[in-house]
């Protein structure tokens, strides 16, 4: 079995609060990710699951490098990214990069798609294959929408657009490994589908490796190949998506699905199969 592409080892992420004590108040913190450890190869999605509060988008911006870790590593490709200077970011920027949940508050509304899509190669110095205008066009294709809207603005594109405008920018730096935080979660049903099918087409013509943040198993059980079930900041299940959802071994897991429909009916049976073994 090949080696992990993307590992985390016991992360750990504290934030300061303001502890009680009357006048003499003392410093305290709050554990929001708590000896979280996970391995994806590269080709993989691993789904990082569970409620509002649960740690797992602390998490995925621990392993992009958007927080700083407490304790704990992040390895890319053997490499311990956990301790790079800010100088030094650059190059992890070109492998790792994030689509966000709400593609309106992540895109700058003042740039054309053209400056946002090509404002990663700006930022790290690096030349613009072609220009700035055929560069964006192509991606714009690549991600479904019109190249001919390269001048335009992101509040003159519906939700689902937008968000096909944050992957495009996603791309722009070759990345190999695509961190999605919630990126579907804000958008409708119908969209929410067409921008799965999307990722999925983009990780079978690019070789992508997903780490994928969501709360809606329905779209888990799409794009997973493997989900890591989390709440108050621990994994407490993980492994291949049919068996998570099958046979799930936590209490928790299997609460979070009979929170929602049945999402495919062989699963259900193998879980109520399951269920009356146990």
């Amino acid at each position: 079995m090949s080696e992990p592409l993307l590992r985390a080892t016991h992360l750990v992420k504290e934030f300061p609060i303001m502890g009680t004590g009357g006048l003499l108040r003392r410093p305290a913190t709050f554990r929001a990710v708590d000896d979280v450890s996970f391995e994806i190869r590269a080709g993989e999605t691993l789904a990082l699951v569970g409620e509002s509060g649960s740690g797992k988008s602390t998490t995925a911006r621990l392993a992009a490098r958007l927080l700083d870790v407490t304790s704990g590593t992040v390895e890319l490709d053997g490499e311990d990214v956990t301790a790079l200077k800010r100088s030094e970011l650059n190059r992890f920027r070109s492998e790792v990069q994030v689509v966000f949940q709400d593609p309106y508050s992540s895109l700058n509304p003042r740039h054309t798609v053209e400056r946002i899509v090509t404002a990663p190669l700006v930022y790290q110095q690096r030349t613009i294959p072609g220009g700035p205008r055929a560069f964006t066009r192509s991606l714009m294709e690549r991600v479904g929408l019109d190249p001919d809207h390269s001048q335009k603005y992101p509040a003159q594109f519906s939700g689902g657009q937008a968000q096909r405008i944050g992957i495009a920018r996603a791309l722009a730096v070759g990345p190999r490994v695509v961190v999605c935080d919630e990126a579907v979660s804000a958008l409708d049903v119908s969209v929410q589908a067409q921008v799965i099918n999307l990722l999925r087409d983009l990780q079978r013509e690019e070789g992508l490796t997903y780490l994928f943040i969501a709360h809606d198993l329905a779209v888990v059980r799409q794009i997973a190949t493997r989900v890591a079930v989390m709440t108050q900041g621990r994994i407490v299940e993980e492994g291949d998506r049919d068996s998570v959802f099958g046979a799930p071994r936590h209490e928790y897991t299997r609460t979070l699905l009979d929170a929602v429909p049945r999402i495919r009916p062989e699963w259900e049976r193998q879980r109520r199969a399951n269920a009356g073994r146990s």
